[in-house]
């Protein structure tokens, strides 16, 4: 049996418990997480001057312009671990592709019409893939952008192409969470996951059987 994944945990219900996510997992995670919140709310302040009250929440506008890039960079740093942590579980298979032709049964809780997939479903397995490219377009944009440090090295044109690419992967990531969000609050018992670490026996049969089915089996 795998440690990892699978100990004889039960709830206050009795329920068997499933590890879904290690401490290390959810700790990588939630490092992810605040650093993003931090940059979004910062990144808004830095974009326009509408909205720059949120300069506060670093500290103010000289905090946040010495900060952001800073954080920026112990997020690229975090989610490259959580990314080669959870890599091999985000491949496209069959099930993936059929999954995606079966949109209307996903959107209305169908799951026993759709086809059996493992930890994560298509839509987890695309949104990695869109974070991944959005994270390296942030970091290499940023580096440009970097006053302090690098944009002397760029001519002004780099630089500006670099700000307008930082700029719109920003918004795409940001759309992108919002989604993560959405449906891990969707999903019932998915944000115990990343809390607790453990999901129920139940809940792993019915949301990602074959991974339910794999770790059974170890």
């Amino acid at each position: 049996m795998n440690h990892s994944e699978h100990t004889d945990l039960t709830d206050v219900k009795g329920n068997h418990l499933i590890v879904r996510y290690t401490p290390n997992e959810r700790t990588n995670h939630w490092i992810t997480a605040i650093c993003f919140v931090l940059l979004a709310l910062s990144g808004l302040a830095l974009f326009h001057p509408s909205m720059a009250f949120l300069y506060a929440v670093l500290g103010g506008g000289q905090w946040t312009r010495i900060l952001h890039p800073f954080i920026g960079c112990v997020m690229f740093i975090s989610f490259l671990i959580l990314a080669l942590r959870f890599w091999h579980h985000n491949y496209l298979d069959s099930a993936d592709v059929q999954w995606m032709k079966q949109l209307d049964d996903v959107l209305n809780n169908r799951e026993e019409r759709l086809p059996a997939i493992g930890k994560y479903n298509a839509g987890q397995k695309l949104l990695f893939f869109v974070m991944v490219i959005c994270l390296l377009l942030l970091m290499l944009s940023g580096i440009v952008i970097w006053r302090r440090y690098f944009s002397q090295y760029f001519p002004i044109g780099v630089i500006r192409l670099a700000a307008l690419v930082h700029a719109f992967t920003a918004f795409v990531l940001m759309v992108g969470i919002i989604v993560h969000i959405y449906a891990a609050l969707w999903v019932k018992g998915s944000v115990g996951a990343m809390t607790r670490g453990t999901v129920t026996y139940g809940w792993a049969r019915k949301h990602h059987p074959n991974w339910f089915r794999e770790v059974i089996r170890k």
